[in-house]
């Protein structure tokens, strides 16, 4: 059951820390995935694929849904850093304590709350169900301090893993009460990683 959460809204906006995303196209490879999607075509009957047995095909199945599973936790640790940051901005503001702005607020913030600029950059590079994959992510760094071992879970985990995700992402949502926040009060900027090191850089050079 979901908990009431309340929004809090401050006097002045409080810039957040910019979300860095490292690339993780090295994680797992395009052919992999595609490799993966065929196969579970195939295994649903809606592709010919009569000359490759099941058991191969399954295999490639679990090959491409463990490597989706590589890639949601990987940008979980990115989203999970940025919470990080924005918590401890949160503790240092002396105008914050008591306003009920947890972890989860940022976590709601980042999936429910976007700032339409950065909706706009992730509908750019290609995201367009980010609100999912950041779920997911959040949800999977939730539960797994490291990376699992395939041979670690189960493969119903594996098969299903999308939906095992947004249920963590629910439940560490619904774990305690938790003061909603707005992409206006908290506004933040969303950059990949070698993005943000030449604006780096570029500050650098002009300072």
């Amino acid at each position: 059951m979901a908990v009431d959460c309340p929004f809090f809204v401050p006097e002045h906006p409080r810039p957040l820390p910019p979300l860095i995303l490292h690339p993780f196209c090295s994680v797992c490879g395009p052919d992999e995935l595609a490799g993966s999607a065929r196969a579970s075509l195939i295994l649903q009957g809606l592709l010919p694929g009569s000359e490759i047995n099941r058991e191969e095909l399954n295999l490639r199945l679990l090959d491409g849904r463990y490597c989706e599973i590589r890639m949601l936790y990987y940008v979980g640790k990115d989203l999970a850093r940025w919470i990080d940051q924005c918590v401890e901005v949160v503790a240092r503001d002396a105008e914050l304590p008591g306003s009920g702005i947890q972890r989860q607020s940022f976590a709601h913030l980042l999936v429910n709350e976007t700032p339409a600029a950065v909706q706009e950059k992730l509908g750019r590079w290609g995201v367009i169900d980010y609100q999912s994959v950041f779920g997911w992510a959040l949800g999977l760094h939730a539960v797994f301090g490291e990376l699992p071992e395939r041979d670690s879970l189960a493969e119903n985990f594996i098969r299903h893993h999308q939906r095992y995700a947004g249920a963590f992402f629910d439940l560490m949502l619904d774990a305690a009460p938790f003061a909603h926040v707005r992409a206006e009060d908290f506004p933040f900027e969303l950059y990949a990683s070698g993005e943000y090191t030449k604006l780096l850089e570029a500050q650098w050079e002009q300072s």
